[in-house]
C-alpha cells in the first residue's frame, strides 16, 4: 500500500483525491497548508506526495525544500501555476514531477503510480549493486551515496535516473529512453526534465560540474554515464 499525502487547500478537491485515491487501495492523509504537511510528514512518512504551491501559510517551493533536507518521499505538484520558469523552479527544488490545473484524474493517477514505481526502483542487474569511481560511490541497494567522504542526499527520481544510466555504462542513451524509463510516456516531449536532473546529479557527484568526468550530454541526442 502506498501512503499519500495530499497537501491542498481547496476543499472540494481534496476530497475527490481523497475518494479516487482510497478507492484504488492507498492510505491517505491530508494537509490544508505547509506547516500541517510538514508535521504530517514526519509524523507519518508518506511515499508519494501531492503538493499544491498555492497554501495559505507558505509558498509549496519552500515545502519541497523542507522536505528535501530529510524525506525521500516522491514529491508530485499539482498547481494552477503554467510558466515554464515555476515548473523548472520546482524540479530544482526537489519535486519528481509536476502537472497543472486542471487535470484530468486519470492523468494524475498514472503519474502518481510512476512516482511509486521510482520509490522501490533498484538495478535489474546484481553487477550493478555498488558502483565505485574516483569521486564517489553509490550503493543502490542500500540506497546510498558518498562523495569526498560524505553522504549525497538523492531523491527518488535522482536514483531512477542514476540506475538507467549505470544500467546502460559507456552506452549512449537517448532523451526519449530516459523520459520514458524515468517519468512515463506521458513525458516524452519535457526534455527541460533531464536537463534539469542531469545538473543535479552533476552538481551532486561530479568533482567538477562545469567539466564532468562521469556524466556526459550528446546535445540533442542523450547522456551517458563512463565509470
Amino acid at each position: 500500500m502506498t501512503r499519500v499525502l495530499v497537501v491542498e487547500d481547496e476543499p472540494p478537491l481534496v476530497r475527490a483525491l481523497e475518494i479516487n485515491l482510497k478507492a484504488r487501495g492507498h492510505d491517505v492523509d491530508t494537509a490544508p497548508d505547509g506547516a500541517h504537511a510538514l508535521r504530517l510528514a514526519a509524523a507519518r512518512p508518506p511515499d508519494v506526495v501531492l503538493l499544491d504551491l498555492g497554501l495559505p501559510d507558505m509558498d509549496g517551493i519552500d515545502v519541497i525544500r523542507e522536505l528535501r533536507e530529510w524525506s525521500r518521499a516522491s514529491i508530485l505538484v499539482v498547481s494552477a501555476r503554467r510558466t515554464s520558469d515555476e515548473k523548472v523552479a520546482a524540479l530544482d527544488a526537489g519535486a519528481d514531477d509536476y502537472i497543472t490545473k486542471p487535470f484530468s484524474m486519470d492523468e494524475l493517477l498514472a503519474r502518481l503510480r510512476a512516482a511509486a514505481r521510482r520509490i522501490v526502483s533498484t538495478p535489474r542487474s546484481a553487477d550493478h549493486a555498488v558502483i565505485t569511481t574516483e569521486e564517489f560511490t553509490i550503493d543502490f541497494l542500500a540506497k546510498k551515496a558518498r562523495r569526498a567522504g560524505r553522504d549525497v542526499r538523492l531523491t527518488p527520481t535522482e536514483w531512477h535516473l542514476l540506475e538507467v544510466l549505470i544500467r546502460n555504462s559507456g552506452r549512449l542513451v537517448g532523451r526519449r529512453q530516459l523520459l520514458e524509463e524515468v517519468w512515463g510516456p506521458s513525458h516524452l516531449s519535457q526534455t527541460n526534465y533531464l536537463r534539469v536532473y542531469m545538473a543535479q546529479l552533476r552538481r551532486k557527484l561530479e568533482a567538477d560540474p562545469a567539466h564532468p568526468r562521469h556524466f556526459h550530454t550528446a546535445p540533442g541526442m542523450g547522456y551517458r554515464f563512463d565509470p
